[in-house]
């Protein structure tokens, strides 16, 4: 697991390629990026499910209490099969792009 700050925005990325015990980590270290925008890159599992990626969604939902995003960066899936209550993107780039479009929503109080 690898953690990245810049500014409001952390990135996550998973070293390892197995999903499950990085979701494990994730969660269990949760509190200390719980006021920071999230960003989960999972780009380095070449074997990432759908099903996958809904396992990050009570993480997800949590975080996003917080009036917080929460983006997952993968690759290799069908983007119309993920849930909408789960921002899933295929590179960095469109999770910084839709982490600053939500900023600017909560800026204006959508």
């Amino acid at each position: 697991m690898k953690v990245d700050q810049k500014g409001h925005t952390t990135t996550i990325k998973d070293t390892q390629g197995d999903v499950n015990s990085f979701l494990e980590k994730v969660t269990h270290e949760h509190n200390s990026f719980k006021n920071q925008n999230l960003i989960i890159d999972i780009t380095h599992d070449k074997g990432i499910t759908i099903k996958d990626i809904k396992s990050f969604s009570e993480l997800s939902k949590a975080h996003k209490k917080g009036k917080k995003s929460f983006v997952i960066v993968a690759d290799g899936i069908d983007f119309n099969d993920v849930p909408v209550k789960i921002i899933a993107v295929p590179s960095l780039q469109e999770a910084h792009d839709i982490i600053e479009m939500e900023e600017i929503e909560r800026d204006l109080g959508f």
